[in-house]
Formats: structure tokens, sequence, C-alpha cells
């Protein structure tokens, strides 16, 4: 039966792979590392694999590649994202962002999305289809291939919902974070949701070391809904409750996402509101000022707006930044990516 790709199996996985094809079992080891550790991308620079077997992978699991299309680098701040073709030719968007603390990828986890939030690009053409592990990990190891440089950080942010695929995003933290890789340790990953209160549950259970960013972006269910479709389904105090739920199981805080838009969410009643339905959570809000997009109709919050909402919350105990923006000048911006090459292509 052939696999999806080569990178998307666990090590686990690939000794009962090598058990199969009757091969010692140190063969895992040895393939995992040559996928994870020296990224390779072809099944030849295998160097120590028999020909044979790695005849036999081409067949069952072939390597998982990323072809670079394009890239832009922000004039302002230096954050570069990068347009990478899967090899059933659809486009996927990653950033590399570089800060003192070392450098950031935020990496996607769906070709599209279907979560439908107002104020977010990447919905516009809705899911398309997920990211197999593989090629959730190929986007760090090109960029890391092309900068030269180590990857310290990531952030599961980008297109896609991370929970909406969940058995992939589960597998790459496994790999992505496994010594006989780039050992990055899980408290040097963030996961992004919409609130899919059933798979953040499930997340729990693992109790892994991440850190879990809930895209919140109001302070009740009735301004939840109107730009958040998954609200109809989960109310605020389900989502509460699996917040206290996921902190109880893992003793990790939870950051809040809240993106101000003007006269919609950024009203001191709104922080006012915000901040006693977090009182006592083991919590952080990250404010942004809402980055717009040609589509839709709502405008970001200006900075002096969102230096008064961070005052109001601040006075009422919770921890607030306000989040700097990084690649606005090149839509690389939180919110902004999507499938714009393939939409320029078609015009």
């Amino acid at each position: 039966m052939k696999l999806q790709d080569l990178q998307s199996m666990t090590l686990e996985e690939l000794e009962e792979m090598m058990s199969i094809l009757g091969e010692k079992s140190f063969r895992a080891k040895q393939v995992f590392q040559w996928l994870h550790k020296h990224h390779i991308t072809k099944m030849d620079e295998m160097k120590n694999i028999p020909h044979g077997l790695r005849c036999q992978l081409e067949k069952i699991a072939p390597l998982c590649t990323l072809e670079l299309l394009q890239k832009y680098e922000s004039k302002k701040d230096g954050t570069t994202k990068y347009l990478f073709t899967l090899s059933d030719h659809n486009i996927i968007e990653c950033v590399l962002m570089k800060y003192h603390h070392g450098n950031t990828v935020c990496i996607s986890s769906q070709v599209g999305c279907r979560m439908g939030c107002q104020f977010c690009a990447s919905t516009l053409e809705g899911l398309i289809r997920h990211l197999t592990p593989g090629e959730m990990l190929a986007q760090v190891y090109e960029i890391q291939k092309d900068i030269g440089e180590r990857i310290s950080n990531i952030v599961i942010m980008g297109s896609g919902e991370p929970l909406d695929n969940f058995a992939s995003t589960i597998v790459f933290i496994k790999n992505i974070t496994s010594p006989l890789g780039l050992t990055i340790g899980q408290r040097h990953i963030t996961i992004s949701t919409c609130g899919l209160v059933p798979q953040m549950r499930q997340l729990a259970l693992l109790q892994y070391q991440i850190t879990l960013a809930v895209s919140l972006h109001a302070p009740n269910d009735e301004i939840r809904k109107k730009i958040m479709p998954i609200a109809k389904k989960y109310s605020f105090e389900e989502l509460l409750e699996a917040c206290s739920y996921y902190i109880e199981q893992t003793n990790r805080r939870i950051t809040f996402e809240y993106a101000l838009i003007e006269g919609c969410n950024d009203q001191e009643e709104h922080a006012k509101e915000l901040g006693q339905k977090l009182k006592g959570l083991l919590c952080h809000i990250n404010l942004i000022p809402m980055n717009e997009i040609a589509e839709r109709s709502y405008k970001g919050s200006s900075l002096l707006h969102a230096q008064h909402f961070q005052a109001v919350l601040q006075k009422q105990g919770i921890p607030v930044t306000i989040r700097r923006t990084l690649g606005e000048d090149i839509a690389a911006a939180c919110g902004q990516l999507r499938r714009g090459y393939l939409l320029k292509q078609k015009s």
C-alpha cells in the first residue's frame, strides 16, 4: 500500500515498515535522521541505506518535496514570505520572522481554510485540502536551508486551522521535536486555533508543553458569531471551559488572540466585559490591530485605540500586549495569507 510521503511517518511507523520489509530495526533511525536532521530531497542521498531498500521506499512512500515559487522580503522589517508549490500544484504560503531571540517560521497546515472568519484572507476560497505532516515539516526545512540558519520557533498560524487537520499536526509535533531530528523543544511551538472545542480537549490529554493560541476576537457570543462562524457551533462558555480544561491538563498558559476591529469589538465596554470573562484564568491576551483585506469592509483599530483597550484590561489585572505587525507590506501579516498568487494568475 502506497503511503502519502516518507516524512509523514513517525519513527515507530518506520520501525514497523522495516520489520515488514525484513530489514533490521536500526534502519528506521537511519532513515528518520536523513529525513529530519539532514533534510534530504532525493533517496540517493541516504548513503548508508542499501540501494534495494531505497528503491522499495520510493515505491511505498516517496519523499515530500516543495518547490520554491516566489519569495518576498519586507522593506520595513525584513520579514520574508515564501510561496511553495506542492506536488499536486497547489500553492501554500509561510513566513519567516527574525527576532533577537531567534528565527520564527509561521507555517500553513491546510491549503485554504473552511473556518470562514470574516477578517481573514486565508478562508476566502474555502478549504482545498489538508497538508500532510511531511508538507508541514518541509516548510520549516526548506526555509532553514534557504537562510542557512537554525529555525528556533514555529507557529502553526498560517493558512488553515491546525486542529481541523489534527492527525497531521500531531505527527508534525512528534517529528519536529524528535531528538533524532531538529530537536525543537515543545515550548518553542505554538498552535493557533479558532476554537474547535473537541480537538482542544483531545490536545489537552496529550499534555504537550506547546503554547495554545486561541483566536477569541470578541468578548461575547453575539459579536463572535458575526465574525467567526465557529461561534455558532461552540459557545463562548464552552470555549472557555475547554481552555480551563487545557490549562488544568497541561499547566500551560493560554494565549488569546484578539484582532481589534473598528466599531465592532474595540470599545471600552468590550474590554471591560472581556476582562470580567477572563479573570482568574491563566492566560495572556495578544491584541492585534486588524490587518485589512480588500474583500472585507472591516477596518483595523488605531494604535491609540489599541493602547486604551490594553489599559482597560491591565486595570483588571489581565496580562496583555499589543502585537507588533510584521510583513504587512508583503501581505504576510496576521490574517493576510491567501492564495493570492493564483488569484493574480487568473486575472
